[in-house]
């Protein structure tokens, strides 16, 4: 905790990331009908209060029934329309997987999944409001891309490209503040991972809020034990950018990946598969929740019982460096 107290001073500091979307597709509304929201009794936690407010028909309600929501999407989907489905991480891919996969990617509608309140931001309500399994869910989908921004910056862009985008599409989101990481790089586009900061000693691969601690252990790695890494904000889970992943491996550092999900079938175990495929052997090491029911906490909380915080993914990286030795 006091790691992370250190260094916010040192961002500028954002909103919380289902705000920018909800921000960002009331104003795109304005000059598009086609744009629709579609809640699940999410409207008040999905920030679409004001949307409905200005769009009233422009927002369909369909209750607290997840599957009626993926489906329903998909039907206006098909029609023409540009749906954003908007509900809870846990319940959209988990309740509604079927419709998922058969509605929406199979039968290729451009749906918008829209998945809130993600990973442990719901915190001390449980295990069965966390959603660590829907990576691993959707990346086994296929004809589905799926993403996680950072912060501020790559939400707003990831949700103007959204609008526009032809494919299935699962865009993650957190309701934490969040700080804006690299203002000097302007790009985003899906399956490309974006770049924080640089360092030829070690390499972080992180997505969703898990980038910012990271961030954080790059900086005190460096400033106590002249450690220069390489963060990378990898929101596009599914495709990897497998480019920019091989950049990275090429001069053998070592390679920590972080996420805010289980570390069965996620951005880790996506990054080893394709590094070991290709014949990689870069020191290697997965930092996420583990395969037990999670502690109950806030999010920060259960963030550092994790290791998933600037000090924890400090001595994460300095473990994995010195195993190199």
């Amino acid at each position: 905790m006091q790691l992370d107290k250190i260094h916010e001073k040192d961002l500028k500091m954002g909103i919380a990331n289902q705000v920018v979307f909800s921000k960002t597709l009331e104003e795109l509304a304005a000059n598009d009908k086609a744009i629709l929201a579609v809640t699940s009794d999410s409207r008040g936690s999905g920030k679409l209060v004001p949307f409905a407010e200005r769009y009233p028909k422009q927002i369909v309600e369909v209750g607290i029934a997840e599957q009626n929501l993926v489906g329903v999407a998909a039907g206006l989907a098909s029609a023409g329309k540009k749906a954003f489905a908007v509900s809870p991480a846990c319940f959209l891919s988990a309740r509604a997987l079927e419709q998922i996969k058969n509605d929406v990617a199979y039968s290729d509608n451009p749906v918008k999944l829209i998945a809130i309140s993600a990973g442990v931001s719901y915190g001390a309500l449980g295990t069965t409001h966390h959603s660590l399994h829907d990576y691993a869910a959707l990346r086994s989908i296929n004809n589905m891309t799926i993403v996680a921004p950072a912060d501020n910056f790559e939400t707003e862009h990831a949700v103007r490209k959204a609008v526009e985008f032809k494919k299935p599409i699962y865009l993650r989101l957190g309701k934490k503040p969040m700080p804006f990481l690299n203002e000097a790089d302007q790009s985003f586009e899906f399956g490309k991972g974006r770049v924080v900061r640089e360092g030829e000693d070690l390499a972080i691969i992180a997505n969703g809020e898990t980038v910012y601690p990271a961030w954080l252990a790059a900086k005190a790695l460096e400033e106590e034990h002249g450690i220069k890494t390489t963060v990378v904000s990898m929101h596009t889970i599914k495709p990897l950018d497998t480019n920019l992943l091989e950049d990275i491996a090429v001069n053998g550092r070592p390679i920590l990946t972080v996420e805010e999900h289980m570390v069965n079938g996620g951005l880790g175990e996506a990054c080893a598969s394709f590094l070991f495929q290709n014949r990689y052997k870069n020191p290697f090491k997965i930092v996420g929740i583990p395969d037990e029911y999670t502690v109950t906490g806030s999010q920060v909380e259960i963030f550092n019982h994790y290791g998933i915080s600037g000090s924890g993914l400090k001595e994460s990286a300095l473990e994995l460096i010195n195993s190199k030795k």
